[in-house]
């Protein structure tokens, strides 16, 4: 594409002056071909104006339009928006094309724009804010902070700014990070192994290495830190896929080999922390189930929510929901939630219970409305009853 001179579309735009929406057009050409980002989007708003009938430039701040007109302006300006973003992001200038970006809220498309952008030291900083911190793509936001700063870093980042989250996010940035903490640990075993006798076949796993050589955490041995091990552990409780259960179960298995001084206590229902973290790997890898599930049911009929909060209440409901048990786990976060935590608080959850069970086969909704009823809680029915006739075929 041929560039123009500031002498050449002045020439353009004075050839123009009797076709004002030609001339409008010719410059947003020169922009585009031009790669002005910012001077294209100001010339696209004038364009979106020129063709809805309005000034090119704003003379009033509350000018009095036809709400029809009204859509198709903010239609039209968020095409400039995204325009301009991408073609920010394209010349690498990554926080400001987010700016221009954000209020499209489209986050796949943002998302595919930043796709083709390396993250270097140079961009770091900008890169990690818009993936990361904007929530545009958390694994691989995260992923970065792992591959420049660590896992410690990355463990606190997570505690810091990532655990009010949403479930997705916090899910996502999970699998990373034990992902590399597994692959970092396994390959310290590994060469742990090699240096002290013949290497281990490249067929065993984490658990087949600790199993057969008993030798590797004698003594107070261990091969990473192990407040990083234990952080991973309770961080992987979220994640849900067959190989990441596997993964964090055998981090259990090598955790409760250690020395008894790095056996840090948890809370509550996993005070026992490594034990009580293979029971519950366990049941979601279908073992010991019914023994496992009655185990965090005692915990969280006796834990005193006073002292310890809700968290054995919340794992014991979340188990029976993981194994398929929907109406135990509506009927269990019924029973056993004390009273002074506001219905508000729980009916997003019984819904979202509720909407799995839908979907094997099974009906939570009454328990929930005779909960609603019970506590007072009107929009609470409303909405259970609502949701249950609109998820109907």
């Amino acid at each position: 594409m041929t560039n123009t001179t500031q002498t050449d579309i002045f020439a353009i735009l004075e050839g123009h002056r009797d076709a004002p929406s030609a001339m409008i057009d010719a410059m947003v050409d020169h922009f585009r071909a031009e790669e002005k980002p910012q001077e294209l989007f100001e010339a696209l708003k004038m364009q979106v104006r020129d063709k809805l009938g309005l000034p090119a430039i704003v003379v009033e701040q509350n000018e009095d339009r036809p709400e029809e007109i009204e859509q198709q302006l903010e239609h039209g300006l968020l095409q400039a928006c995204r325009e301009a973003g991408q073609m920010l992001i394209n010349q690498g200038r990554v926080g400001e094309g987010w700016m221009y970006l954000r209020p499209t809220g489209d986050f796949d498309a943002a998302r595919q724009f930043l796709a083709d952008v390396e993250i270097t030291d140079d961009n770091y900083d900008e890169m990690i804010q818009v993936l990361l911190h904007e929530g545009v793509d958390v694994a691989r936001g995260y992923q970065a902070v792992l591959d420049h700063q660590g896992t410690c870093n990355s463990i606190t980042l997570y505690e810091q700014a990532l655990v009010q989250r949403s479930k997705a996010d916090r899910k996502a940035a999970a699998a990373c990070l034990l992902e590399h903490f597994y692959n970092e640990l396994t390959t310290m075993v590994r060469g742990d192994i090699a240096r002290r006798e013949k290497p281990a076949g490249d067929d065993e796993s984490l658990l087949d290495m600790i199993e057969s050589r008993k030798w590797l955490l004698e003594d107070g041995g261990y091969h990473l830190d192990t407040t990083h091990l234990s952080a991973t552990v309770k961080i992987a409780t979220l994640l849900e896929e067959p190989e990441q259960i596997q993964k964090v179960w055998e981090l259990c298995q090598y955790g409760r080999r250690l020395h008894h001084q790095f056996q840090y206590p948890g809370e509550e229902p996993f005070l026992d922390f490594y034990p009580a973290h293979l029971t519950f790997f366990s049941i979601l890898r279908g073992e010991n189930v019914d023994a496992g599930l009655k185990m965090f049911q005692r915990k969280a009929q006796t834990v005193d929510t006073v002292q310890h909060g809700t968290g054995a209440i919340e794992t014991y409901v979340d188990l029976l929901t993981r194994v398929g048990r929907h109406v135990e786990a509506v009927q269990a976060a019924v029973d056993l939630v004390p009273n002074d935590v506001p219905p508000q608080r729980i009916i997003p959850m019984l819904l979202e219970i509720a909407e799995k069970a839908k979907a094997d086969g099974q009906d939570a909704t009454e328990p929930i409305l005779q909960y609603c009823q019970k506590h007072g809680d009107v929009l609470g029915f409303a909405a259970v009853v609502h949701a249950a006739k609109s998820s109907k075929p």
